[in-house]
């Protein structure tokens, strides 16, 4: 099964880079539930096994293509983020090792894995992508745009997705840049 759940995370990382446009130094989120891939209720059945294939898969993508991957933990660590420094110089850092059960399987996947691993409260994410109803909402910028992907099931988890633009300010008046919509 970790073949299949490798390939499915590759394939949806790299459609929400695509249709969400991102460009190197850009930040995606990733919430998943590894109890949902395997077919559990979320938060009952951790599995560290299925984090690493998933890990690996989004880490592959995003490494190659010069994108900034942030792993969100679970509830228990009021969904920190765990993330490169690089990618968050300026920001402000907790200290929080995740665990499985204290974090998520891969939280912890991303913890061991990531060069220079940081824990951060809170992070502005580009484009983001939720495996088993993790809540990333609050980690993307303004104004979130839903995408729908034709990979959208990972293992047994359902996938949504979203992207990021700009806020429109002005009024009746204001004209936009396309190429930013």
């Amino acid at each position: 099964m970790e073949n299949k759940i490798y390939n499915q995370a590759y394939e949806t990382i790299k459609e929400l880079c695509e249709k969400a446009k991102l460009k190197k130094g850009n930040i995606v989120i990733v919430g998943c539930s590894t109890s949902e891939v395997i077919g559990s209720s979320i938060g009952t059945a951790s599995s560290p096994e299925t984090a690493k294939e998933i890990f690996s898969a989004l880490h592959d993508y995003t490494s190659q293509n010069g994108i900034y991957l942030a792993i969100q933990c679970c509830e228990h660590l009021n969904r920190a983020v765990i993330t490169e420094r690089e990618a968050v110089p300026f920001s402000e850092y907790v200290n929080v090792v995740p665990q499985p059960k204290a974090g998520g399987s891969l939280g912890t996947a991303a913890y061991n894995a990531f060069s220079d691993p940081v824990a951060v409260e809170e992070i502005k994410a580009d484009a983001g992508i939720d495996i088993g109803f993790t809540l990333i909402g609050m980690h993307l910028k303004k104004v979130a745009v839903p995408l729908r992907l034709q990979n959208n099931k990972i293992g047994n988890a359902l996938v949504i997705a979203a992207r990021t633009r700009p806020k429109f300010i002005g009024g009746v008046r204001a004209v936009y840049d396309e190429n930013l919509l």
